[in-house]
């Protein structure tokens, strides 16, 4: 099928949707954003995917602090707080005024409920080890709660901003996945399937009121549709845009905005290590050798990305470039494959969810890999099937994801983690790390473990996922990076109303 004729179907499929899924925004103070990806749900204390925390993380539910638009930590529920010389009591100074959307008061017992449900056995708080370190939650009064630690963590305030960190409501708890009832300057409103996801100004927000009165969250997964949607007006913004290679029709348009911006995103060729024959180094070193990671950002996101070689964002301090531990040598990656006792090669299945540097980049990543003697087979699944299978079963050869999450290169000490990377050296590093308070001694330690990962290959490390915003010129005040997966409209306005 040509490209005209799959932007032919996509465009009609579009229209469809819009027709039936609600009106449009020009006469209204309300704002269409495109996303790609469906979320499972709406809780994001329950389960990992960045697209729950793309529509409700600080515009439905808020959390004791908050990231800013910087990465800095900011108050939020919490209006201020101390710590303690051992810093390991931290006392937080709460909002009075403050309510849940269904009308019940947020105070200190609702804080207690939040962080005691997050360290719980049965949590199913995806940075669930964020809490572990925590010992006690007292309420001291309705507007002050004191949180005791096992031992001293650095970053505390700034786990306390992450979307698995909100605060919900005992009340209502139990039913966030579908009617989500927070504290935020919107409110949910419905959920169309498929379709459309759909808030509203609160107007009994704690704080500074919401300047649009409505956002909608139109689930757009064909880059041909959004691309035909943005220029129809259909669709006002693309926080992400999905088709890098189209940006240059669309860059002397006036009508709208191109910002380029940077996330958190460490995009990955992640590997079964708890499964032969990828618990031989020498062929996580093989494949490390034949990612040709210039083809493969080019292709998966027409050359937007920065090159990364290990877990670590660019734009942090700690960050060290790696990229050559593992030059792209094929000659080199052959003989290891040999050394290895795979000099025939081996069969591997690449599982790829829907988004599209994971589709693009796949290709070509299958090719590489194929010209080392891996005969790979790729499986193209949806976004829930990959977190049921990938990411929560293990049960995969490789993949190709970009976690989000700010800081995250401890989920390598993770127990059971899907990498299934059981290295005690880098458990050490990272109990380490969560003691250090000195800034110098956080540096050497995060660099050790950067070094660490590269030198185990533990998976594929590619580029550093870019934040490609496309929007109407108009629309002012949405996030030009990605500190956060969010789409923090709390500043969102049209100019001229």
């Amino acid at each position: 099928m040509n490209a005209r004729r799959r932007l032919s179907i996509a465009l009609t499929a579009f229209a469809v949707l819009i027709a039936g899924c609600g009106e449009k925004p020009a006469h209204q103070n309300v704002v269409r954003l495109g996303i790609a990806l469906e979320p499972p749900h709406l809780d994001p204390t329950s389960g990992a995917a960045a697209a729950t925390d793309e529509i409700v993380y600080a515009n439905v539910f808020e959390g004791l602090t908050r990231i800013g638009a910087h990465g800095e930590v900011l108050p939020a529920l919490a209006e201020s707080w101390e710590v303690s010389d051992d810093r390991l009591v931290f006392t937080f100074h709460l909002r009075r005024g403050a309510h849940f959307h269904d009308g019940t008061d947020f105070d200190a017992s609702d804080v207690k409920f939040s962080l005691d449900r997050a360290r719980a056995p049965d949590s199913t708080n995806a940075q669930k080890g964020a809490f572990e370190p925590i010992a006690s939650v007292d309420v001291i009064d309705p507007a002050t709660v004191r949180v005791t630690l096992s031992h001293p963590v650095a970053d505390f305030p700034r786990d306390m901003g992450w979307g698995d960190a909100v605060i919900v409501a005992p009340e209502t708890a139990a039913t966030n996945t579908t009617t989500p009832v927070g504290t935020g300057p919107f409110r949910f409103s419905r959920w169309l399937r498929g379709a459309q996801i759909e808030l509203v100004r609160n107007p009994d927000y704690w704080g500074t009121p919401a300047r649009i009165d409505k956002a909608v969250f139109l689930i757009v997964p064909d880059p041909a549709a959004a691309y035909a949607a943005l220029l129809a007006g259909d669709v006002d913004s693309f926080p992400n845009f999905p088709a890098a290679e189209l940006l240059p029709q669309i860059r002397d348009d006036p009508r709208f905005a191109i910002v380029i911006g940077t996330t958190e995103g460490e995009t990955i060729l992640a590997i079964n290590n708890g499964r032969k024959p990828f618990d031989d180094i020498r062929v996580r070193r093989a494949i490390a050798h034949a990612l040709d990671r210039k083809a493969i950002i080019l292709a998966a996101s027409e050359g937007y990305g920065t090159p990364i070689g290990s877990h670590f964002a660019p734009h942090e301090k700690a960050y060290i470039d790696l990229t050559g531990t593992y030059p792209y040598d094929v000659a080199a990656a052959r003989r290891l494959m040999a050394d290895a006792g795979y000099a025939n090669g081996f069969a591997a299945t690449l599982r790829l969810p829907p988004v599209g540097y994971a589709r693009r980049g796949g290709e070509v990543i299958a090719q590489e890999l194929r010209a080392i003697g891996i005969d790979v087979r790729i499986e193209n699944i949806e976004w829930a099937q990959w977190l049921d299978q990938v990411y929560a079963k293990g049960d995969y050869d490789l993949t190709i994801v970009s976690h989000t999450e700010p800081r995250d290169i401890g989920i390598y000490a993770k127990e059971g983690y899907y990498f299934h990377y059981a290295n005690p050296a880098f458990k050490a590093l990272m109990a380490a790390l969560e003691r250090a308070s000195d800034e110098a001694e956080r540096t050497r330690i995060l660099q050790d473990a950067q070094r660490m990962l590269a030198d185990d290959a533990v998976n594929g490390f590619l580029f550093q996922l870019p934040k490609i915003g496309v929007w109407n010129a108009r629309l002012k005040g949405q996030w030009a990076d990605s500190p956060v997966q969010a789409n923090d409209l709390t500043g969102v306005y049209w100019e001229g109303r």
